[in-house]
Protein backbone atom coordinates (compact mmCIF):
# COMPACT_ATOMS: atom_id res chain seq x y z
CA UNK A 1 0.00 0.00 0.00
CA UNK A 2 1.40 3.38 -0.97
CA UNK A 3 0.91 6.77 0.66
CA UNK A 4 -1.78 8.93 -0.96
CA UNK A 5 -0.43 12.03 -2.71
CA UNK A 6 -2.92 14.57 -4.01
CA UNK A 7 -2.54 15.91 -7.54
CA UNK A 8 -3.30 19.50 -8.51
CA UNK A 9 -6.25 18.59 -10.74
CA UNK A 10 -7.90 16.19 -8.27
CA UNK A 11 -8.38 18.67 -5.41
CA UNK A 12 -11.99 19.38 -4.38
CA UNK A 13 -12.32 22.92 -3.04
CA UNK A 14 -15.07 24.49 -0.95
CA UNK A 15 -15.87 28.10 -0.10
CA UNK A 16 -16.13 29.20 3.55
CA UNK A 17 -17.25 32.48 5.15
CA UNK A 18 -15.64 33.43 8.45
CA UNK A 19 -17.04 36.24 10.60
CA UNK A 20 -14.14 38.05 12.26
CA UNK A 21 -16.29 40.06 14.66
CA UNK A 22 -14.72 39.93 18.16
CA UNK A 23 -12.18 37.32 17.00
CA UNK A 24 -8.58 37.61 18.21
CA UNK A 25 -6.38 38.39 15.21
CA UNK A 26 -3.68 35.77 15.77
CA UNK A 27 -6.07 32.92 16.51
CA UNK A 28 -8.19 33.81 13.50
CA UNK A 29 -5.11 34.01 11.27
CA UNK A 30 -3.70 30.65 12.35
CA UNK A 31 -6.99 28.81 11.83
CA UNK A 32 -7.65 30.42 8.46
CA UNK A 33 -4.07 29.72 7.33
CA UNK A 34 -4.62 26.06 8.19
CA UNK A 35 -7.77 25.96 6.03
CA UNK A 36 -6.06 27.77 3.13
CA UNK A 37 -3.21 25.26 3.33
CA UNK A 38 -5.58 22.27 3.46
CA UNK A 39 -4.41 20.86 6.78
CA UNK A 40 -8.01 20.28 7.85
CA UNK A 41 -8.48 17.64 5.13
CA UNK A 42 -7.40 13.99 5.19
CA UNK A 43 -5.97 14.47 1.67
CA UNK A 44 -3.38 17.06 2.82
CA UNK A 45 -0.19 16.91 0.80
CA UNK A 46 2.63 19.32 1.75
CA UNK A 47 3.79 20.11 -1.79
CA UNK A 48 0.29 20.58 -3.32
CA UNK A 49 -2.20 23.39 -2.70
CA UNK A 50 -5.08 21.32 -1.27
CA UNK A 51 -6.75 24.16 0.64
CA UNK A 52 -10.17 25.75 0.37
CA UNK A 53 -11.32 29.29 -0.39
CA UNK A 54 -11.95 31.54 2.62
CA UNK A 55 -13.94 34.78 2.77
CA UNK A 56 -13.44 36.89 5.90
CA UNK A 57 -16.08 39.51 6.71
CA UNK A 58 -16.11 42.18 9.45
CA UNK A 59 -12.32 42.51 9.44
CA UNK A 60 -12.66 45.95 11.00
CA UNK A 61 -14.10 44.39 14.17
CA UNK A 62 -11.14 42.07 14.88
CA UNK A 63 -9.57 42.22 18.37
CA UNK A 64 -5.98 42.51 19.53
CA UNK A 65 -5.03 41.43 23.05
CA UNK A 66 -2.85 43.24 25.53
CA UNK A 67 -1.32 46.56 24.47
CA UNK A 68 -0.87 45.54 20.84
CA UNK A 69 -3.17 48.30 19.55
CA UNK A 70 -0.54 50.88 20.52
CA UNK A 71 2.67 48.82 20.60
CA UNK A 72 2.38 46.71 17.43
CA UNK A 73 3.90 48.59 14.50
CA UNK A 74 3.53 47.90 10.78
CA UNK A 75 6.40 49.04 8.54
CA UNK A 76 6.46 49.87 4.85
CA UNK A 77 9.01 51.52 2.59
CA UNK A 78 8.28 54.09 -0.10
CA UNK A 79 11.26 53.05 -2.21
CA UNK A 80 13.09 56.33 -1.68
CA UNK A 81 16.11 56.83 0.62
CA UNK A 82 14.90 57.34 4.19
CA UNK A 83 11.39 56.34 3.16
CA UNK A 84 10.60 53.92 6.00
CA UNK A 85 7.06 54.57 7.23
CA UNK A 86 5.51 53.08 10.36
CA UNK A 87 1.89 52.77 11.46
CA UNK A 88 0.45 51.51 14.73
CA UNK A 89 -2.13 48.75 14.80
CA UNK A 90 -4.76 51.19 16.09
CA UNK A 91 -4.36 53.40 13.02
CA UNK A 92 -4.14 50.39 10.71
CA UNK A 93 -7.42 48.92 11.97
CA UNK A 94 -9.11 52.28 11.32
CA UNK A 95 -7.69 52.80 7.81
CA UNK A 96 -6.88 49.37 6.31
CA UNK A 97 -8.32 46.49 8.39
CA UNK A 98 -8.30 44.15 5.37
CA UNK A 99 -4.55 44.59 4.98
CA UNK A 100 -3.93 43.90 8.66
CA UNK A 101 -5.83 40.60 8.60
CA UNK A 102 -4.34 39.53 5.27
CA UNK A 103 -0.78 40.26 6.47
CA UNK A 104 -1.31 38.20 9.63
CA UNK A 105 -2.46 35.23 7.53
CA UNK A 106 0.27 35.72 4.89
CA UNK A 107 2.93 35.43 7.57
CA UNK A 108 1.61 31.99 8.54
CA UNK A 109 1.61 30.53 5.02
CA UNK A 110 4.62 28.98 3.25
CA UNK A 111 6.88 31.36 1.38
CA UNK A 112 7.33 30.97 -2.37
CA UNK A 113 5.01 30.08 -5.25
CA UNK A 114 2.95 27.60 -3.22
CA UNK A 115 2.22 30.18 -0.51
CA UNK A 116 1.34 32.84 -3.06
CA UNK A 117 -1.17 30.49 -4.68
CA UNK A 118 -2.74 29.80 -1.27
CA UNK A 119 -3.02 33.51 -0.51
CA UNK A 120 -4.97 34.10 -3.73
CA UNK A 121 -7.79 31.98 -2.28
CA UNK A 122 -8.29 34.48 0.56
CA UNK A 123 -10.82 37.30 0.29
CA UNK A 124 -11.03 39.85 3.14
CA UNK A 125 -13.75 42.48 3.56
CA UNK A 126 -14.01 45.19 6.22
CA UNK A 127 -17.81 45.09 6.40
CA UNK A 128 -20.43 42.32 6.55
CA UNK A 129 -20.98 42.19 2.76
CA UNK A 130 -18.92 40.17 0.26
CA UNK A 131 -18.94 39.64 -3.53
CA UNK A 132 -18.81 35.83 -3.62
CA UNK A 133 -22.50 34.93 -3.15
CA UNK A 134 -22.48 33.03 -6.46
CA UNK A 135 -20.04 30.46 -5.02
CA UNK A 136 -22.55 29.58 -2.25
CA UNK A 137 -20.06 29.75 0.64
CA UNK A 138 -20.70 27.85 3.86
CA UNK A 139 -20.61 29.70 7.18
CA UNK A 140 -17.65 28.46 9.26
CA UNK A 141 -17.45 28.85 13.02
CA UNK A 142 -13.87 28.95 14.30
CA UNK A 143 -13.01 27.88 17.84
Amino acid sequence: MSTFMAKKGEVERQWYVVDAQDAVLGRLASQVASILRGKNKPTFTPHVDTGDYVIIVNADKVRLTGKKLDHKIYYRHTGYPGGLKETTARRMIETKPEFMVKEAIRGMLPKGPLGYAMLKKLHVYAGPEHNQQAQKPVQLELK
